[in-house]
């Protein structure tokens, strides 16, 4: 049984939550998700006798990261009848707090990266050890030898993981160099165009293989299918917002390491756009609609 009064047990699970939530979330891709394999960890933390836990850090992000992976392969089944594309939860990385100081410059670059729209969504494609892995190498630095004990697997069997899952997340999310100035001000000059039916200032700011990918769950209006092509994306996106109700507010927030905008009506978050962007112009444009996945955002 524990031997330390459960205030003390509190405050060391309490000083790694943003870690732990943070690795939760990048295996997930929900905040909801997320909570939920964090109380989990909190649950078997207090529970287990911590007198014979040595390294706090290393046991709470080997139990995180075990639960994480088994609630991936339970999700999983019910992403595969979800209604329309899945995108992960918009996640307002102003106000995130991750387990250690993150410097500007290249590192909180990297660190920002693994939490993009684009690489989230392309890690739904990795298996769940890979994705473990690349998580906890390439979002948090952590030895192979580190991961390996996480995951009880030779270290010679890590690396390979690690390698697949860099070949894939490189082969599905092309690097973006635009720092956040300039990402708000082509999403202002995007909203601009669009709302004000500006085909050809839209199409200007779009890549020739532009897409665009809508997330309603089936709970909101939102494309089914990926919309794909500039045009395509152009006049969908003119025949949506020109007709949108003129008392929406609208919310410019760092979401997921990017400039997002979060639409509101009454208040309450209707939408969140955000932008791919390559080489100058719009790669990919991302809609959330579904109501569930904009709960964190309502505060």
């Amino acid at each position: 049984m524990p031997t330390e009064p459960a205030d003390d047990a509190t405050t060391v699970f309490e000083d790694h939550r943003p870690l732990l939530q943070s690795v939760a979330y990048r295996m997930l891709g929900r905040v909801a998700d997320a909570e939920d394999v964090v109380q989990d960890a909190w649950l078997r933390w207090f529970a287990v006798d911590r007198a014979e836990v040595r390294e706090p850090r290393a046991y709470l992000v080997r139990i995180t990261t075990r639960l994480a992976i088994d609630r991936l392969r339970q999700v999983r089944s019910r992403r595969e009848s979800y209604v329309g594309p899945w995108l992960p939860e918009p996640l307002a990385t102003d106000v995130l707090a991750p387990e250690r100081p993150v410097p500007d410059g290249a590192e909180r670059a990297v660190f920002a990266e693994t939490v993009t729209f684009g690489v989230l969504v392309v890690l739904e494609a990795l298996s769940p050890l890979e994705r473990a892995v690349f998580v906890l190498r390439e979002a948090f630095g952590y030895p192979y030898a580190e991961i390996a004990a996480v995951l009880e697997r030779s270290e010679a069997a890590v690396r390979q993981l690690a390698g697949r899952a860099r070949r894939h997340v490189a082969e599905g999310t092309p690097r973006f160099d635009v720092d956040p100035e300039q990402q708000r001000e082509l999403t202002e000059r995007f909203l601009s165009a669009a709302t004000g039916g500006d085909l050809e200032g839209l199409l200007a700011m779009l890549a020739d293989d532009a897409r665009l990918v809508g997330d309603s769950g089936g709970k909101a209006k939102a494309p089914l299918r990926i919309v794909e092509t500039a045009d395509k994306v152009a006049r969908f996106l003119i025949g949506v917002l020109r007709t949108s109700p003129a008392d929406l507010e609208l919310d410019f927030r760092e979401l997921n390491g990017g400039m997002g905008l979060v639409v509101r009506a009454g208040g309450a978050p209707d939408s969140v756009f955000q932008l791919g962007i390559r080489d100058g112009r719009i790669d990919t444009v991302y809609i959330i609609r579904n109501p569930d996945k904009l709960v964190s955002l309502a505060g």
